[in-house]
């Protein structure tokens, strides 16, 4: 047997511990307490595997002062790009959160609670990847997380490629327990409060039952951009002080040049002779930007005048469970979850003149609308100054910004028995979940009306009048002009599963055989239409839906080997049947402890993930934004002659990506390579090596390559060089990026885990560690010539949040108990990223004078410190106190970014700025 600390890391930073339903009382003949540990289906005597697993405490949580689960977890270096913060307001998936393993996306990323599955968030991150949202998850009432790395399709299924993260909940709570607390920022905003409580009774030994039932209420204010302009760049478009040219990516209101603006706040008239643009007056009073140089005439103004950094929230979370000791051999329980959370998030006022795409019909057969090209202003509009039709450009402040309104609610029913017969532990059950989603965007456009008000003179709404003019509109025109778009999408996901588990009569010089058999039936639909309006361009909204519905019926086997008594083999193989595909996934590891305080171990997997909704059906369609380098008006990230200018080297473009019947499923193979060591008393070290490559992906056509087709959508200010006109150079609006299985995805690195721990005698006792993540190579394979590398760079933006992936990300931790009470750090550092959209691509943000955007062409590194104190008054009573971001570190600049505004999502605490939080917890009984 290892020495106890080596035992730990197995169990704790590193490696396996307790658990897909907790640790579970043997029902076996043996004196011998034996678990269930994540990533296996056999129980056995102590809590090791082949297989790296982190796990992270109830002690652990409260001591880091977050107030969610995805909060915690977002911070653990084994997190990458993909990853859904709070803050992802403006993102598809707006009003939830996830965690992307290894930077391979939450589509990989394979969540468990008590370790069965739960259903989708209803709609897909990006209109492609499907999720699970951990808002769902009640943090008071978690018992542990435990995070397998090594991928475990052969036991859990296809979507667990890059890992699996196991949430278990308390079940074996008696009394009743309050908690609440209260947090601000050092601005006295981003006020957020949370209370909770917990019941439980019976005791299964001697009552032979059993419950608890927690409620949980959470409120969090929103913080608007607008409230950080005293925190330098933070939220704040405008970069001109730090050499930025106007026309940056949350710029508008700018001529950029005969027949080149970004709409304004006033509008602007197109001369139909000159093709010149002319701003209509008022800029002054429709625009907080009072610094207009470089707008050429235009009216400036930024998104940060509007746009929320952080939204408003409010959510109830509910769960109880339920078991029953029907005799000494047989358990049945019951699991009741439901969540409801309900988000605010602040967007811009709408443009009149979008280009949107939807699916083909008669109407439209190109299936776009282009409509900065038909919402002309008529010759008789009393502001258009011209005399005859005119291109006009605006955003409608009169409306106001758009708000995006997004209402979850989540289910999940969980009825089972458990126990041992004839030799065997088994366990069976059935679940169902759903999740619903009711999405509202608010002062949105009907685009048929705005037509009519704009150019017919004819027409009931006409005039539309514009900016400084706006109050001579009727109230009946905005009644008809002005709607709120909605959708209601629902995934839903039913599983009957069953497994079982002995030990064989075969023995081995290490002991005798483990071997466990299950199977599993499930059923997940996928109902997620579009924005109402969007399916025929009626609205200012490109289409965004997906559809399915797949069954997939699983049987697996899993054999533990104890070889010798310091060598043990585990292998486990999967068989899966889909609607059109099926896949056999095996997996192998072995563990080598040749002396107590040391051992060995590797693992070996496969896994299988079949299209989802979004991909797999041509009834699905979405558009994407990402930033890029048109590569016709800025060639080599110089602006073309004839009229370019740098906002083409780092311009927002949209790309419509449409499902496909024909896809192929994903395959992947991981590797890990470790060991444990425990070197001196107290001191466990872990280190680990893991490969996984990902092939025959799926992703869109890269929005750099999708910029040069020539299928790309641009408009019509094409560049003139020696007064002849080049045909089909205008500014780049929209492109095609459809799914493809494209070649592969190879990522590797190293993970080090290192925990001491002190005894301080009359000083109590101390533990300190570290987590290191090194990130030797990201790189995505398009094709035998074209490979991306994005280990180290901001980039993959085309199928990430655009948060980037950094080689180094490094968790310390450090706890001090003495007495009553508990200190507590977190120190967490991710590591400087180069500003380029993959490795040997030019930097992706340029200065006015054309220097890189930022210092040497990078994002900095960035480190917070979370600090936490415990009293536990008596036994009753406890107190705490937190501070997040103890130093008031400022995020690093990214103006590549689009989840933030000047800084990049993952770094929103130091955006946010210090944070404190106070609370209390009581027990009753």
């Amino acid at each position: 047997m290892m020495a106890r600390s080596v035992r730990l890391v197995f169990a704790g930073g590193m490696a396996a511990t307790l658990s897909m339903a907790g640790v579970a009382n043997a029902q076996d003949n043996s004196s011998i307490q034996r678990v269930e540990i994540t990533g296996s289906s056999i129980k056995r005597a102590s809590a090791e595997t082949a297989s790296p697993v982190q796990v992270i405490s109830r002690d652990d949580l409260l001591k880091s002062g977050k107030g969610t689960v995805a909060e915690y977890l977002q911070t653990l270096t084994v997190d990458g790009a993909g990853s859904l913060p709070t803050g992802f307001g403006n993102g598809f998936a707006a009003g939830s959160t996830a965690i992307s393993l290894r930077g391979l996306g939450a589509t990989s990323t394979l969540v468990l609670l008590n370790g069965r599955r739960m259903a989708p968030f209803a709609r897909a991150d990006d209109g492609q990847k499907s999720f699970t949202d951990l808002s769902t998850v009640p943090m008071q009432i978690v018992e542990r997380i435990e995070i397998l790395k090594d991928g475990a399709s052969s036991t859990y299924g296809a979507d667990a490629i890059a890992g699996v993260v196991n949430i278990i909940l308390r079940k074996d709570v008696q009394g009743l327990e309050i908690k609440a607390d209260t947090g601000w920022s050092r601005y006295d905003d981003g006020k957020a409060n949370k209370a909770s409580i917990t019941y439980g009774q019976g005791d299964l030994d001697t009552d032979r039952y059993n419950w608890v039932v927690n409620a949980e209420y959470n409120q969090s204010d929103r913080i608007a951009n607008s409230d950080r302009r005293s925190r330098a760049y933070i939220g704040n478009g405008d970069l001109r002080a730090y050499g930025f040219p106007v026309g940056t990516q949350f710029a508008g209101g700018y001529i950029n040049g005969t027949n080149s603006v970004s709409p304004s706040t006033t509008g602007m008239v197109r001369d139909p002779v000159s093709t010149n643009y002319v701003s209509l007056p008022g800029c002054s009073t429709l625009s907080a930007t009072t610094n207009q140089t470089g707008a050429n005439g235009g009216c400036l103004y930024y998104a940060d005048q509007w746009r929320d950094m952080q939204p408003e929230i409010e959510s109830t979370n509910l769960y109880s469970k339920g078991t029953l000791q029907i005799n000494d051999n047989t358990q049945a329980y019951v699991e009741l979850g439901y969540s409801k959370r309900s988000t605010g998030f602040t967007m811009t006022p709408p443009s009149i003149t979008p280009t949107v795409a939807f699916p083909p019909n008669a109407t439209t057969p190109q299936g776009f609308i282009n409509y900065g090209n038909l919402n002309l202003l008529a010759a008789s509009h009393p502001q258009n100054p011209f005399g005859a039709p005119a291109r006009v450009r605006y955003i409608a402040t009169d409306i106001g910004p758009s708000e995006r309104k997004a209402d979850n609610e989540f289910r999940r029913f969980v009825v089972g028995v458990k126990g041992s017969a004839l030799g065997w532990d088994y366990d069976t059950g059935f679940t169902y979940s759903d999740s619903k989603l009711d999405l509202e965007y608010t002062n949105m456009l009907n685009m048929n009306v705005l037509q009519q008000a704009l150019s017919n003179p004819a027409s009931q709404y006409f005039p539309y009048y514009l900016g400084t003019q706006a109050s001579k509109n009727p109230a009946s025109l905005y009644a008809a002009l002005v709607v709120d778009a909605m959708s209601h999408s629902k995934t839903s996901l039913s599983v009957v599963d069953f497994k079982a588990t002995r030990e064989l009569p075969i023995a081995l010089p290490g002991g005798n055989i483990g071997l466990a058999v299950g199977a599993e039936h499930r059923r997940e639909k996928v109902s997620n239409p579009s924005l109402s309006g969007s399916e025929n361009g009626s609205i200012n909204s490109s289409y965004v839906a997906a559809f399915g519905d797949a069954k997939v019926s699983a049987i697996y086997a899993e054999i533990l080997a104890p070889l010798l008594k310091s060598l043990e083999l585990s292998a486990a193989v999967r068989y899966d049947k889909y609607d059109n595909f099926n896949s056999t996934t095996p997996k192998v590891g072995l563990k080598w402890t040749p002396v107590r305080s040391f051992a060995l171990r590797g693992t070996y997997t496969e896994g299988f993930r079949a299209p989802g909704a979004a991909e797999g059906s041509s009834a699905s369609q979405s558009t994407g934004t990402s930033t890029v380098r048109d590569p016709i008006r800025c060639p080599g990230g110089v602006p073309a002659a004839g009229g370019a200018t740098l906002t083409d080297c780092a311009i927002p473009v949209a790309a419509v990506k449409v499902g496909d019947a024909n896809l192929q499923p994903e395959t992947s193979k991981g590797y890990t390579l470790g060991m444990v060591w425990d070197p001196l008393d107290g001191l466990s070290l872990a280190l680990d090596g893991w490969k996984i490559k990902r092939e025959n992906e799926i992703n869109p056509l890269p929005y750099n390559e999708a910029a040069a087709l020539p299928t790309a959508i641009r408009n019509d200010n094409n560049l003139v060089v020696g007064g002849v006109v080049r045909p089909n150079t205008g500014t780049l609006v929209l492109t095609q990026a459809p799914y493809r299985n494209s070649s592969f995805t190879e990522i590797s690195g190293v993970d080090l885990d290192i925990k001491q721990r002190l005894r301080l005698g009359d000083y109590g006792r101390a533990t300190v560690g570290a987590v290191i993540t090194h990130v030797a190579s990201w790189a995505r394979h398009e094709s035998a010539t074209t490979v991306y590398q994005f280990a180290g760079t901001h980039g993959n933006c085309d199928t990430s949040n655009c948060a980037g992936t950094p080689k180094n990300k490094v968790n310390l931790n450090a706890s001090w108990d003495i007495g009553a009470w508990n200190f507590a750090g977190n120190l967490n550092w991710r590591d400087k990223m180069k500003n380029i959209l993959y490795e040997g691509a030019g930097c992706a943000s340029v200065l006015a004078n054309g220097q890189p955007g930022t210092k040497d062409c990078e994002i900095a590194s960035f480190t917070t410190l979370d600090l936490s104190t415990r009293w536990n008054v008596n036994k009753q009573l406890t107190l705490f106190a937190s501070v997040n971001n103890a130093f008031d570190k400022i995020a690093p600049l990214d103006p590549l970014t689009y989840g933030g505004i000047s800084y990049n999502p993952m770094d929103a605490s130091g955006a946010i700025g210090r944070y404190f939080k106070v609370g209390a917890s009581y027990k009753f009984f």
